[in-house]
């Protein structure tokens, strides 16, 4: 990003509308980078004052976009604890998520791993957190699950990157233990014993000392 600002110093006002869309598609946690980051005021001074007005509106919402979603930064924070979590990117509109729910997949898992965390975090559905249809399948009041929504919007402008992670598609399920990603599950829908090999295999510390070397 920091080569892209750069160039944007030189040509000044022609790289307008390339800040924008990048402003506009960056997380909120990149976005409050760029604010701090003096250099990309160099860039303003080569503007007219209608489109630096323009800018820092821009520059204002994303802001108040990062302060009011806390969905994001809670993920963060909670992957840290001991133990294992697994983050869940879904939507109760999408189709895949929806067979994932109706299989009973994720109520079974949930249940059968006490002992793992579970975030269901509702992307591409405009903060709302879908807590509705995981009633409906009876895993919204489980004690190890926690509902959670980011405020992006469904179509074109939805969040790309999540927790520093790429996000292409829901479901989307990532398998941490103690802040560490094990396992990434980015297309499809899930096969829950391939699910549960994963949690085991997150575990185990995979070492092979004292077993003969292969010459």
């Amino acid at each position: 990003m920091e080569a892209f600002f750069t160039s944007a110093v030189t040509t000044g006002e022609g790289m307008y509308l390339s800040i924008l869309h990048l402003l506009a598609r960056c997380s909120p946690a990149t976005a409050g980078l760029v604010l701090e980051r003096a250099w990309f005021l160099s860039i303003l001074g080569e503007m007219s004052i209608s489109r630096i007005s323009l800018v820092i509106l821009l520059l204002s919402a994303i802001r108040v976009f990062a302060e009011a979603a806390p969905a994001e930064q809670e993920v963060l924070d909670a992957i840290k604890s001991p133990g294992l979590s697994v983050v869940h990117l879904w939507a109760p509109w999408c189709s895949n998520c929806q067979a994932e729910l109706k299989s009973g997949g994720w109520l079974k898992m949930v249940k059968d791993n006490p002992q793992v965390h579970f975030y269901f975090v509702s992307v591409w559905n405009s903060g709302e957190d879908g807590r509705a249809l995981l009633k409906k399948f009876d895993i919204a009041d489980q004690p190890n699950l926690t509902i959670l929504a980011d405020p992006g919007p469904r179509g074109k402008d939805h969040v790309r990157r999540f927790a520093g992670l790429p996000l292409s598609w829901i479901p989307t399920t990532w398998v941490y233990k103690e802040g560490e990603l094990r396992y990434a599950l980015n297309y499809g829908e899930v096969h829950f014993p391939i699910l549960q090999q994963f949690l085991a295999d997150s575990q185990s510390k995979w070492s092979h000392i004292g077993e003969p070397q292969t010459e």
